[in-house]
């Protein structure tokens, strides 16, 4: 069975997919809206963990409607969820059998309801499956730990494919450089470069 997982490059969509390669034939899917080519540092990943890359055009409109709700909330999580939803619609409107990502049971943001992850399945035919769901920080970092090489680093200085660095270059772009800063919270951010070799 094929399936898509929609993917940033980060630890928690490529925890996500090695959970499920045992299951399924993995595509590791970039949405991006063309604003940037930051999708590249996800299909680098893709390759150095084997798996299957294809990107996934976003709709740039739906970018700049998520970019001016930031800036009119003063604060991120509306818009990135906006964008989140968005992405899995076109993903899921690809040939798959089933799509996935990587949101965790103690995700902010993105999250996805019961009712819309149905919604999904039953307006697109298609199996929606969020595998780290019960899982929450400290587990998904512990089996990251013992798997993957991470590199972490602040949010506006590590290489992703995630939709936050593209929202941020359109409100730097639109409102200023300093009103990223005032919108976006300190966070770490993390970026998978390869597989953790074991000790011999």
């Amino acid at each position: 069975m094929e399936l898509g997982v929609l993917y940033s490059g980060g630890k928690d969509s490529t925890l996500a997919a090695l959970l499920l390669e045992e299951f399924y034939d993995v595509t590791l899917v970039t949405g991006h809206f063309g604003i940037s080519d930051d999708w590249k540092h996800a299909r680098e990943t893709a390759a150095a963990m084997g798996f299957a890359f294809d990107r996934l055009e976003l709709d740039p409109d739906v970018a700049r409607e998520a970019a001016a709700r930031i800036r009119e909330d003063g604060f991120p999580r509306n818009g990135i969820q906006q964008v989140h939803r968005h992405a899995l619609e076109r993903l899921a409107e690809r040939e798959y059998d089933a799509i996935a990502d990587g949101t965790r049971r103690d995700d902010r943001v993105p999250t996805v309801s019961r009712a819309q992850a149905q919604s999904l399945e039953d307006r697109h035919e298609v199996d929606y499956i969020a595998p780290l769901s019960g899982f929450g920080r400290t587990a998904v970092d512990r089996l990251v730990d013992a798997r993957l090489e991470v590199t972490v680093g602040p949010s506006e200085e590590i290489d992703r494919a995630d939709y936050e660095a593209e929202l941020r270059a359109i409100i730097a772009d639109e409102y200023g450089p300093g009103v990223v800063d005032e919108l976006f919270p300190d966070h770490t951010q993390t970026y998978v470069t390869g597989v953790r070799r074991e000790k011999e």
